[in-house]
């Protein structure tokens, strides 16, 4: 689907999340000819740079982040020109007058096709009520114009319903896009076409036979220069109330009727609201909350949380939390959902591992063969692909079975160039697609099953649990796992 004449607005443009993602990501589009020729993007923001200082500032901190092979001097400096920098403080009406005069209305457009205008609010939540309200005073809010909120949604429901009512007092729900950049990663889409283009899977994805299902999203890094963000947040807002919860929803959905936006955002809504909510003694048994200290990770030491550069020496922000989630539906009701996340682990990964039952009765010797329970991986990152482990013969005299892998990579079997996940987000906000936005009841509903877990911790006043820096979390982590009898996957794994 072509697209039509554009300006973005980039609230933010020359902060960390433009620079890092969603310039490289427009001129990946640009390099692969997907923009048309008039689209604009204007960078938005409060240090007073002219044009050129704005470029220097791109040429310094965006275009290290795209991939060498991706990289073309003509298309770089084609690019260049697309863009222009409107310097305002957002929170001051009086200042937008300058992006006014730089936007177009339709009567400029040369082609005589409307101009879509998008606003692209990287910036604080605090801001958003404020910015639209400007937008809306100074006339660039318009019906066909269109919003996207980056995360945080809010700190808790009540200020997320009061972002959800600000905005739209200004936009109406088909033009406000909440960004989840995990919905636009390629191996959540093949976790769509997994599950409703094949008949193999549907009969098999129901309590009778998968015995557990767990989503980590693991990083090796720490707060680096984020520390601020990140102690007004920690992991359970910053991951779990958004990206974990999300991709929860995308395994659990009943089949929609259509890819259709509301169809879609309708299925994953129910989930939300199936959820078992906690008791006090859920809250106790069921999360896990930890902060890392000094330890190695590659090898390397590196600080704990409390020990970063500028941190606060007593800080209770959790950087791990785990959780034991539960869906009251007949199709999942008695199987156990396990999320979790964290800073300074293991390794870096994000994997969806949907874990099958044991066989009833085994035929075979058990001396001679290494029983696993089958189970489907699906790995987000760093590599994208999906891994199914079953059982086989090995060869040779005698029947000895032992676990074996099919894999899929992506990127070995389409041997085509591959969108990021902002850039395949940002052309679905061009195009006016919702399907992988959350709507204003999907992000309440999020809020409502967290919400518990947040004042639980507030009231019990204790620190979060310690982990060393480089490991997998607390031991309650395990434990967690453990008293249903199974375990986490990398501790799953025979030693070879």
């Amino acid at each position: 689907m072509a697209l039509s004449d554009f300006d973005l607005v980039l609230f933010g443009g020359g902060g960390d999340l433009a620079m890092r993602k969603l310039l490289p990501a427009m001129y990946n589009r640009h390099r692969a000819n997907d923009l048309p020729p008039a689209a604009r993007i204007i960078a938005v923001g409060r240090h007073p740079w002219s044009h050129d200082e704005f470029l220097n500032t791109l040429e310094q901190n965006a275009r290290p982040h795209i991939l060498q092979d991706h990289f073309n001097d003509a298309a770089w400096e084609s690019f260049r020109k697309r863009l222009s920098y409107v310097s305002l403080d957002a929170s001051d009406g009086h200042t937008y007058g300058a992006l006014a005069q730089t936007m177009r209305n339709d009567a400029d457009n040369k082609t005589g096709t409307p101009v879509t205008r998008v606003f692209y609010l990287a910036m604080p939540p605090n801001l958003f009520a404020t910015i639209c309200r400007h937008l809306k005073e100074c006339g660039l809010a318009t019906p066909e114009s269109r919003v996207v909120l980056e995360k945080p949604l809010g700190r808790d429901l009540a200020s997320a319903r009061q972002i959800n009512h600000e905005v739209g007092q200004v936009f109406a729900e088909s033009q406000i896009y909440r960004i989840d950049h995990y919905l636009g990663k390629e191996t959540v889409q093949n976790l769509l076409a997994l599950r409703f283009g094949n008949v193999l899977f549907e009969p098999l994805w129901r309590r009778e036979w998968i015995s557990d299902v767990q989503i980590t999203i693991a990083e090796e890094l720490g707060v680096g220069n984020r520390l601020d963000y990140y102690e007004t947040a920690g992991a359970l807002r910053d991951m779990l109330q958004n990206h974990l919860l999300q991709l929860l929803c995308i395994v659990a959905m009943e089949p929609p009727v259509s890819t259709s936006p509301n169809a879609v955002r309708d299925e994953k809504l129910k989930v939300l609201r199936s959820l078992k909510r906690f008791t006090p003694q859920m809250l106790t048994q069921n999360v896990v909350r930890g902060q890392y200290r000094s330890g190695h990770v590659d090898g390397v030491a590196v600080p704990g949380y409390r020990k970063e550069p500028n941190a606060n020496p007593t800080s209770r922000t959790e950087t791990f939390v785990a959780v034991k989630a539960e869906i009251d539906t007949w199709r999942w009701a008695g199987v156990p959902f396990y999320l979790r996340t964290g800073k300074r682990m293991a390794d870096q990964l994000a994997e969806i591992v949907v874990r099958f039952k044991k066989i009833p009765h085994s035929i075979f010797a058990r001396p001679n063969s290494s029983f696993q329970s089958n189970s489907l991986i699906i790995s987000l990152q760093p590599d994208e692909g999906l891994q199914m482990n079953l059982m086989a013969k090995t060869p040779g005299d005698g029947m000895r079975l032992r676990p074996v892998e099919l894999e899929l990579d992506f990127r070995e079997t389409f041997k085509m160039p591959r969108m990021d996940a902002y850039e395949r987000l940002l052309l679905d906000v061009l195009r006016g697609q919702l399907t992988l936005f959350m709507r204003s009841d999907e992000l309440e509903a999020a809020w409502e099953w967290v919400e518990p877990i947040l004042e639980h911790w507030e009231q019990e006043g204790d620190d979060p649990l310690p982990y060393t820096a480089g490991t997998w979390g607390p031991a309650a982590a395990s434990a967690l796992i453990s008293r249903d009898g199974l375990q986490w996957r990398e501790e799953s794994i025979p030693e070879k």
